[in-house]
């Protein structure tokens, strides 16, 4: 099991965590509300002073993944995204990714307003 915590305030999370769930068929990933602090700090001890808005997280047998690593953990626990990824461990992700990633968060208050414009006219 994949504990992942993310920020539910956030409508570009809860639009992603919707989209994991409808993916998650084989129920590999549980979701905890970053925003719940106390609840989450005192099942995941080790997310203790982790900035939990800035990214999101995972935990499983007590490894924490935070951003671009978190997704790479969770691309591998949901069958539709085997094909990409290994793709997410090509040579030079390691540091590409994170600075993707930590570009989408900065900026995702900015992205869903585009990503709804996208969905709109793929209509």
């Amino acid at each position: 099991m994949l504990d992942v915590i993310y920020d539910a305030r956030c409508p570009l999370c809860r639009r992603t965590v919707a989209l994991l769930r409808r993916l998650d068929w084989r129920r590999r990933l549980r979701f905890h509300d970053a925003n719940d602090r106390d609840r989450v700090q005192a099942a995941f001890p080790p997310l203790a002073g982790a900035d939990l808005d800035a990214a999101i997280h995972v935990v499983t047998d007590g490894r924490v993944g935070r951003g671009f690593h978190a997704a790479r953990a969770i691309a591998w626990r949901l069958p539709p995204a085997w094909p990409i990824a290994p793709l997410l461990h090509l040579p030079g992700m390691n540091r590409l990714g994170p600075r993707l990633y930590a570009w989408i968060a900065r900026n995702r208050h900015r992205l869903l307003p585009l990503l709804g414009m996208m969905a709109g006219s793929a209509a």
